[in-house]
């Protein structure tokens, strides 16, 4: 267990990893180390070869666990291997002759149009500290399209009104500004009021989405508040942070936006990761043309 804690203290230390993937490191290897224990007791790591993570990815194989899931262990194992080969514990990397499993193509899913303006335009949120919050959570998750992670280490001192954009730190400490429209710029000046109201006025530093114990919204917290007020206005099945993520990328690409800058704002590094909406829009082409063209 010692090589698992050395490993997840340079990704949370080092490489400055979020919380969310030093939690799904963790999961990985401790479910790891948990199959060497009991299917080869007296194993020591140095003797875990390409054959015995096979056994391993074969057993998760045959508990049905999702091709995706697997790849992101196999991922995983990798990184733990190559981080203890370059600090001299290992001398041979067995995940060199593990190949993962081919995946599916999933197309991101995301909100229509007409459902994310009922959102924002029906009576759904209550009028108080809570309601004002949910509303603006969703809000800013619409408008500028960032993680779940970004949303809740924002500061007061991140959201520029007076320029209309906000600054955020992703993946790899990168920090990026995203742009966001005066609608938002009103919502969050009527939060930034309610907020005073009911918990003082807010230091610069101070996190932006609290409960109202002034406590740090966790993960779970935000989960639910995006998937209460989805659950009223869409019927599609995920119903996540993310899922607005993907509807700021699809809506934006339907209205013209060039894929470079959905990258820049989505804060990917590469162009790969933002080209899997241009299947979502080239759908919504097709079904403009069904219904348009005379003879479709």
């Amino acid at each position: 267990m010692f090589l698992i804690t050395s490993f997840l203290s340079y990704l949370q230390f080092e490489k400055r990893a979020s919380e969310h993937t030093v939690v799904s490191y963790r999961n990985d290897l401790e479910q790891f180390f948990n199959y060497l224990q009991q299917a080869f007791p007296n194993l020591e790591w140095k003797e875990v070869d390409a054959a015995i993570i096979r056994t391993w990815l074969i057993t998760l194989m045959e508990e049905k666990l999702s091709s995706r899931s697997i790849n992101r262990k196999i991922s995983t194992l990798k990184s733990f291997y190559k981080h203890h080969i370059k600090m001299g514990i290992f001398e041979t990397n067995p995940m060199l002759q593990v190949n993962a499993p081919k995946m599916s193509q999933r197309l991101p899913q995301f909100v229509e149009e007409r459902d994310m303006d009922k959102l924002f335009t029906t009576d759904l949120f209550a009028d108080d500290f809570e309601g004002w919050r949910d509303r603006t959570i969703l809000e800013l998750f619409y408008a500028t399209g960032m993680r779940l992670s970004e949303l809740r280490m924002l500061t007061f001192a991140d959201v520029d009104l007076y320029n209309n954009q906000v600054k955020v730190l992703g993946k790899r400490n990168k920090e990026r500004m995203i742009p966001f429209g005066h609608n938002f710029q009103n919502i969050f000046s009527k939060y930034v009021a309610i907020y005073e109201e009911k918990l003082g006025a807010p230091a610069q530093n101070n996190l932006v989405f609290v409960n109202v114990k002034r406590k740090q919204l966790a993960p779970k917290n935000i989960y639910a508040i995006v998937r209460k007020y989805l659950d009223m206005i869409t019927t599609i099945e995920k119903r996540s942070p993310h899922v607005i993520r993907h509807t700021f990328a699809t809506h934006l690409l339907n209205h013209g936006a060039d894929l470079n800058t959905i990258k820049e704002l989505l804060g990917h590094s590469s162009l790969a990761a933002t080209q899997v909406y241009t299947h979502n829009s080239i759908e919504k082409l097709k079904s403009i043309y069904q219904q348009a063209h005379p003879r479709a």
